[in-house]
């Protein structure tokens, strides 16, 4: 049985090499299950001072040498925090034509992956999908690890009608990043959320007491 082709999309002042890393456990957990791709953000990331990673950073102490985001939540400094309300943002349409050109080169794909940032971002691209506004966008599945509602005006239109399509939704109860009422609040967006908890913070869980909720997920689509 050939494995699942995933496209994983990294956090928040990460890069695809460095959620690579971050996901070994998960990619030797799920080893014969998948095969995941990962992708870089368009967008470079300047380094904070200290005060500021503490309140925005995915990538854990130091951040991470090759800093990327999706989109910025402030338009003039070029930043993000998952909890600033913005009427607009800046860099979404940039992000969506790297999904799309990905998918032109290295696609089909059976599903999607997103972690924090990344995890928004893949909601956002699901609803693309289910509007038909993307014609390449073509997931099966969607895994969303600290995944959250956007708090900026222009992307409530992403939210309007609970998604159909099939959604595991990943989160820490001690995540002080995206704390777990954040990623609660995006359930509602999707019409039958699966949920896995764990009780660490803001990490990509993959331990064998995660295994067989991963593996049953994506039985489904094998």
């Amino acid at each position: 049985m050939a494995p699942l082709r995933i496209l994983c999309v990294h956090g928040y002042r990460q890069s695809g090499s460095s959620f690579r890393e971050k996901t070994g456990a998960l990619r030797k957990l799920l080893k014969k299950q998948v095969d995941l791709v990962y992708l870089n953000a368009p967008h470079s990331v300047q380094q904070p001072n200290e005060e500021a990673l503490e309140k925005e950073n995915d990538s854990g102490p130091g951040g991470d040498m090759d800093s990327r985001g999706w989109w910025f939540s402030d338009v003039q400094a070029r930043s993000f925090n998952a909890q600033q309300h913005c009427e607009k943002s800046l860099g979404l349409d940039e992000s969506v034509t790297v999904v799309r050109d990905a998918l032109k080169a290295q696609g089909p794909f059976d599903g999607i992956l997103g972690f924090s940032q990344g995890g928004a971002f893949v909601a956002m691209l699901c609803s693309l999908q289910e509007q038909k506004l993307e014609p390449e966008f073509n997931f099966r599945f969607a895994i969303l690890i600290a995944g959250f509602r956007s708090a900026c005006e222009e992307h409530m239109a992403f939210y309007n009608a609970p998604l159909q399509i099939p959604s595991l939704h990943v989160f820490g109860l001690e995540d002080r990043v995206i704390p777990d009422n954040m990623s609660r609040e995006l359930l509602p967006s999707f019409q039958d959320p699966e949920v896995l908890t764990h009780p660490g913070g803001h990490f990509v869980p993959a331990t064998a007491a995660h295994r067989k909720t991963y593996q049953d997920f994506l039985k489904q689509f094998q």
